[in-house]
């Protein structure tokens, strides 16, 4: 019985030594805008965490939450177009951010183009500070197959 007990107990109790370093992961920033050589000062995080949760919205997330693996389908895709230019990871990326804007009804017809970034937040001594590791060209709205 003891041995059955020790053969389970590293499935029940995970180990995290098989990461190799904690690192932040990207964070994807969008912005629309007038004209694809305008350059983008209002940039919106694609969806922020809330600031607060209730105890009923956690105990529900337990079991259905499919805006959070959403968001981290968006983080691998931006791990991934990090580390190496993928046109697979960047359309998919647009076509996520495509369908936000649309369920949100938040596209714009005065600002047909789409660009989005991806940002490392580090924190240096007592600051946050936003690094931008990949800054995507423009696109039309419209022409982004969602």
């Amino acid at each position: 019985m003891i041995q059955t007990i020790k053969l389970l107990l590293p499935g029940l109790i995970p180990s995290w030594k098989f990461f190799k370093a904690i690192e932040p992961s990207p964070r994807v920033q969008w912005c629309m805008m007038d004209e694809a050589a305008q350059s983008c000062t209002d940039w919106q995080e694609y969806r922020p965490r809330p600031t607060h949760i209730s105890a009923g919205s956690m105990l529900r997330r337990i079991f259905w939450n499919p805006n959070w693996n959403e968001a981290l389908y968006m983080v691998s895709l931006a791990e991934r177009l990090s580390l190496s230019s993928s046109t697979h990871s960047r359309d998919e990326i647009f076509k996520r951010l495509k369908l936000q804007l649309i369920r949100t009804n938040a596209i714009d017809a005065g600002r047909p183009c789409l660009q989005f970034r991806l940002v490392f937040v580090l924190r240096e001594g007592t600051e946050l500070v936003q690094q931008i590791t990949y800054l995507s060209k423009t696109r039309r709205i419209s022409d982004i197959v969602a």
